[in-house]
């Protein structure tokens, strides 16, 4: 094998620990912001926050510049949660569905 080979494939393993990172990262990502639409359904509040999610982004923004990346990559970051989650989005929404079903089974809702 040559000098060059052991690099590449030096990167090659980096790459693929950096993927499981990332892969896992995003799964537990996906549970906080899983736990959030479900407690935000239990309590009847707001489904989104643009408030927030423009602090989110000029936030992401920031950790884009800083780590050499173009900032529209935190543009982007919310899609690549919701497109990510797609699954966990429509599951959320039949949960959420539920919980106010739950909340409100005296008055007789039937839409799930």
């Amino acid at each position: 094998m040559t000098r060059a080979s052991e690099v590449l494939s030096e990167h090659r393993a980096s790459i693929d620990r950096l993927d499981a990172i990332l892969v896992y990262t995003l799964g537990e990502r996906f549970k906080h912001t899983q736990a959030v639409g479900k407690l935000k359904a239990e309590h009847a509040l707001p489904p989104s926050d643009p408030a927030r999610e423009a602090a989110q982004i000029a936030r992401l923004e920031d950790l884009a510049n800083r780590a050499n990346l173009d900032p529209e990559f935190a543009k982007n970051f919310p899609e690549l949660h919701h497109s990510g989650s797609d699954y966990s989005t429509t599951r959320n929404i039949k949960n959420n569905r539920q919980i106010r079903l739950t909340r409100h089974s005296k008055e007789k809702l039937t839409w799930l």
